[in-house]
This record gives structure tokens, C-alpha cells and sequence, in this order.
């Protein structure tokens, strides 16, 4: 978690790109320093750009033996459509098994700059001939890459000390090491903390606290003793689950950039989709009878051994509630790729989940009785789960898309709350009225998803259909279509050039076309049409000479260029530029 520094880092970002404007000399090969050094490969680019770490990939070309990659550095800023992104130096570090002679690494990384006029260049990939003496064996790579991990002070030092290629002016050279995380640090773990607590409150648990502290003996046995027995069932819980969280870390560095696109995201949320339909009461994700009953033993199991032993099993039994809150956590720790911080996190959600066992244990305290407070609660979690898998898949899907998911979202929580039951009291009022509200959003949004899937109006002007559409009007990629009504009502043709996976190319949609003055201009003067070069129209991107994302370009009714405008723009500056000043 390292949204404090992200937010942070994009301050200072603004105020750099406020002051001056992107290096339009900027180029995407001679401006990225690739060198390998001290077993990793090692990326810098100048002050004002940046590189995408979804887009970040080392692998080795042909050849025997295997390479192995990460654990991908932490991001120390995020773009504006959420996606980490690294300044100055970045250090890959690799692994090597069985590799000899000389090995091709292909390094893909993709840059962007920064500040008015900023472009995002498309992924580019680059050969780097490494001798194979000079990438570390697997096992000292493994402890050397998890080393900075551990602390990020020493993160710092080395980065710090990271000699530049030397073809980068001194200028470009003198980058600023990310600063420490320790914040962030406490804040994820305060989560991972919480979200024990909460998993502990599941029917799959809470009802077993009392149950499995007296199997174990802690109820009766005395405050010291009773409180020796559940640390050592917390202890066996803690085990269970940093090992879950250190294999999710060591998958996780395999395939840091592959578990941000959207053949991952998108299994990944319906998953939690199902696991979110469990918790509703849809089903239920049990262990086989035989083999929980095998872990369950007879309940002889008192003693130090036994209760570790017991702590042990219950990471297993608890899987039906506890599955997909602990799942949630495992995405992030994959990846991140992060062994130490991985188990560190599964390990304080293990002690979150035994603070009830503790109290019981020690103080022979007893529960609420669970009824429906429990289910609800139950219930409530599944609705942050299915929240989590709208807002994972967010930016991979189209706009209708995302609507129609929050709508079964609102739906959802408005069942949760009890939209349809009686209410009593202030409490069940307050709760039906935020279900009401609920269902309201659920029924704005579900007009919105018709809306924007058929492209209608459904709503008077005042309503949702009312948002602003910053493309209202526009064409989308048929350039031919463009020039021939553009020869028709003898105007030019303006073409915004984009790529799905820009971030400049959404600071424009978001700041630039909604300006008034500029929907006059275009109304008035030009037939406006989208295209996305990158993956629809693939054709028409060496004919229009792309190179870089945002490009908007200025064509006449035959398709003769008039002039062209790269990266993001204000509103001011992009008028004046298609009034020829």
C-alpha cells in the first residue's frame, strides 16, 4: 500500500509539468539508458518522463537454461489512469539456472513524458547481450533481490549508489532515489491487521473460537496458561498462513507485469465474483467430509503440541469465510512478487484473526451468541468482495461495462441491507434508508449501462443522461467515413490519436476536449474522429506516421496533413493550435 507516496509523488509531478513543458527531442530507444550491472538489469530515463511498470518485462531469447526475473521494485508514483510507474533508475535483478556462453535478454519497457505536451511512447523492446558468469546463480540472487525488500532504507543506499550509463548527460544522471515506504508500510500492515479481525467474525470461525479453546484446554486453565495455549494456536494459525503468503510472492515475481493485464484481471475477478455469491449464501466452498474430519482428529489435542498443532489446521476449515477475504490480500502479495513483505502480511493477518482466540483463551470470555448479526456481517463482507472485483477489472473493460457491474453491486449491498424487510427502530431505519439509497444508485446506473451500451438518451436533460460526454459527436475510427463527410460539408478532419493504455491520452479526454471554446471550434470548422492505432486500426499507423500517444492531427478533405500537435494540450493551448496561431 503506498497511496500516501503516490499521491505524494503526482503533487510534485503536477508542479514540474505546471512549470515546463515535455522534451519534445524525447525518444524512446537513445533516451532510456538499458545497461546491465551488478546482476540486474538496470533502466534509467531523464527527469520529466517516467516508465510503466504494467508494461515492464525481461526475458531471454532462445537457448538453454532458464532465467529467472524479480522481484519487480516497488512503483514510486501512479499515472492518471492508476497504473505504478518508475522515475529515474530502475533495477531488475535476475536469476540464472543452467545458462552459459553469452545470453539475449529482451528488455520491453514502455516510457512516457511528463507535463503539457507528454506522450506515451508504445512498448518497446530492446536486445541486451549479458555473458551468463555475470547473472547470479538462483539461490544467492534469490536472498541479494529479497534483500532490499526487507528494508527500504537499504533500498535507498543501493539505488543511491547505482553507477549511470555513461552516454546520459550529468544532468539526467543525478536521480533521486524513491523515498522510504515505512508509512506505507504500517498502513498496509494496519489493513492486513483488520481484515484478520474481520475474517475472525465469520461464521466459519466465530463460532469455533470456544469450541477449539476448550478442546486445546486454555478455558479453565488459568489466565498465564490459557494465554501460552492460544499464543501457541495463533503461532500455528501465523505458519499456515505465511507460507501462503511467501508462495504467493515467490509465484508472484514470475509474472509481476502478466498479473496486470487482462488475462489475469479479469479470471481473477470473476473468481472473486463466486466467492462473493458464497458468502451471499448462493453456495457453499467446503473441504471434502473426509478430509475435514481428518483434520478436525478426535479433539484430543491439549498441550503446547496440540494446540500449534490445531492452529495448524484451522487456516484449512476456516477456507468456506475466511477464502475470499485472505484471497484479496494473495492478488496484491502476487503482484508485488515481494517475498518478505508477502509473508509479513499473511503473518499479521494471522495474529488480526487470533485476537478473539486470545481473549477467549486467557480470559475464558464468552462470545455474543451469533444469529443474524453474524449472517449479515457475513453478507457484508461478501459485498466488499464483489466491490473488489468491479474496481479490479475497471480500466480493462469498456464503459458500459463498469456500469453494469456497479449496478449489480448497488443491487447487491441494497439486499444486503435489507432494501426488501421491515425495519424496527432507529438502527433498522437507518439501515433501510441506506439500502434505499442503494437501490436508487442501482437503478441510475442500470439506466446509464443501457445508455451507453446503445448509445441512447433515456433520461430528460438534468439526469444521468445529462453527464458530460466529452466525445459527444465524435466518430469513432472510421477515417474514411470521416473524410468523405468532411468533403461533403467542406471542413477538415481532427483526429485524436489514442491508445487504451495511455495516460495522456485520458488527461486530454478528461481536460481538454470538454472545453466550451473548443466544442464551439470543432462544431463550427471540423469533423472530429477517435482512433485507436494501438490495437483497432493498426493499418492506419505507419500511414499516419505514429509514433507516440496522445497525436492529433489536422487533416484536409483529401487526407493531406496539415499539421500535427503530440501529448497532452490545454484547452488554450490546443485552440490555438487549430486556428493556425
Amino acid at each position: 500500500m503506498r497511496y500516501l507516496k503516490s499521491l505524494f509523488c503526482s503533487v510534485l509531478l503536477a508542479a514540474t509539468a505546471w512549470a515546463q513543458k515535455a522534451d519534445p527531442s524525447f525518444d524512446a530507444i537513445k533516451s532510456v539508458s538499458l545497461a546491465f550491472q551488478k546482476g540486474a538489469v538496470v533502466l534509467t530515463v531523464p527527469p520529466g518522463a517516467h516508465l510503466k511498470a504494467s508494461f515492464m518485462e525481461v526475458a531471454k531469447k532462445g537457448g538453454a537454461g532458464t532465467l529467472k526475473v524479480g522481484p519487480l521494485p516497488a512503483t514510486d508514483a501512479q499515472d492518471e489512469i492508476g497504473d505504478g510507474v518508475w522515475h529515474g533508475t530502475v533495477r531488475i535483478p535476475l536469476r540464472s539456472e543452467g545458462l552459459s556462453g553469452t545470453v539475449k535478454l529482451e528488455v520491453t519497457y514502455q516510457p512516457c513524458t511528463e507535463g503539457e505536451g507528454g506522450v506515451c511512447f508504445p512498448p518497446t523492446t530492446r536486445t541486451l547481450e549479458v555473458k551468463a558468469t555475470d547473472i547470479p546463480a538462483a539461490a544467492p540472487a534469490a536472498a541479494a533481490a529479497e534483500k532490499p525488500a526487507v528494508s527500504p532504507l537499504e533500498k535507498k543506499e543501493e539505488l543511491a549508489a547505482t553507477p549511470v550509463a555513461p552516454s546520459l548527460p550529468p544532468a539526467q544522471a543525478a536521480t533521486p532515489a524513491p523515498p522510504p515506504e515505512h508509512s506505507g508500510l504500517i498502513w498496509s500492515l494496519l489493513l492486513v491487521f483488520l481484515a484478520g479481525m474481520g475474517a475472525s467474525l465469520t461464521p466459519c470461525v466465530y463460532p469455533m473460537i470456544p469450541i477449539t479453546m476448550a478442546i486445546v484446554g486454555a478455558k479453565g486453565s488459568g489466565k498465564a496458561k490459557g494465554f501460552a495455549l492460544s499464543l501457541m494456536l495463533v503461532l500455528g494459525m501465523a505458519v499456515t498462513y505465511t507460507t501462503l503468503g511467501v508462495l504467493a510472492a515467490r509465484s508472484g515475481a514470475a509474472f509481476g507485469a502478466f498479473a496486470q493485464k487482462p488475462g489475469f484481471l479479469i479470471p481473477v475477478s470473476l473468481l472473486f465474483a463466486a466467492f462473493a455469491l458464497s458468502l451471499f449464501g448462493a453456495f457453499e466452498i467446503a473441504l471434502p467430509q473426509g478430509l475435514a474430519l481428518k483434520l478436525q482428529g478426535d479433539g484430543s489435542r491439549k498441550g503446547f503440541g496440540g494446540a500449534f498443532l490445531m492452529g495448524l489446521v484451522l487456516g484449512p476449515l476456516s477456507a468456506p469465510c475466511v477464502g475470499p477475504v485472505i484471497g484479496a490480500v494473495l492478488v496484491g502479495i502476487a503482484q508485488r512478487g515481494d517475498v518478505f513483505l508477502g509473508g509479513l502480511q499473511l503473518f499479521i493477518f494471522a495474529l488480526g484473526m487470533g485476537v478473539l482466540f486470545l481473549a477467549v483463551g486467557t480470559f475464558s470470555a464468552a462470545l455474543p451468541k451469533s444469529g443474524d448479526w453474524l449472517t449479515r456481517f457475513k453478507q457484508g463482507m461478501g459485498l466488499v468482495v464483489l466491490g473488489f472485483a468491479a474496481w479490479n477489472v475497471r480500466l480493462v473493460v469498456p464503459d458500459w461495462a463498469n456500469f453494469a457491474m456497479w449496478t449489480v453491486v448497488m443491487l447487491a449491498g441494497a439486499a444486503v441491507f435489507g432494501a426488501f424487510e421491515a425495519a424496527a427502530g432507529l438502527v433498522g431505519q437507518l439501515r433501510k434508508g441506506l439500502a434505499l439509497l442503494m437501490l436508487a444508485l442501482a437503478l441510475l446506473l442500470g439506466v446509464r449501462t443501457v445508455e451507453t451500451y446503445l448509445k441512447v438518451d433515456l433520461l430528460p436533460k438534468g439526469g444521468v443522461a445529462a453527464v458530460t460526454d466529452e466525445h459527444a459527436g465524435w466518430m469513432e475510427q472510421d477515417l474514411e467515413g470521416a473524410l468523405a463527410k468532411a468533403k461533403a460539408e467542406h471542413k477538415v478532419v481532427l483526429v485524436d490519436i489514442y491508445a487504451e493504455w495511455c495516460a495522456q491520452c485520458k488527461e486530454l479526454d478528461e481536460k481538454t476536449w470538454p472545453d466550451a471554446a473548443l466544442k464551439q471550434w470543432i462544431a463550427a470548422n471540423a469533423v472530429p474522429i477517435r482512433i485507436d492505432t494501438d490495437a483497432k486500426r493498426k493499418d492506419l499507423a505507419a500511414k499516419l506516421q505514429i509514433r507516440s500517444y496522445p497525436t492529433v492531427l489536422l487533416l484536409d478533405a483529401e487526407g493531406r496533413e496539415l499539421r500535427r500537435i503530440l501529448g497532452f494540450q490545454k484547452p488554450e493551448a490546443m485552440k490555438a493550435w487549430l486556428e493556425g496561431k
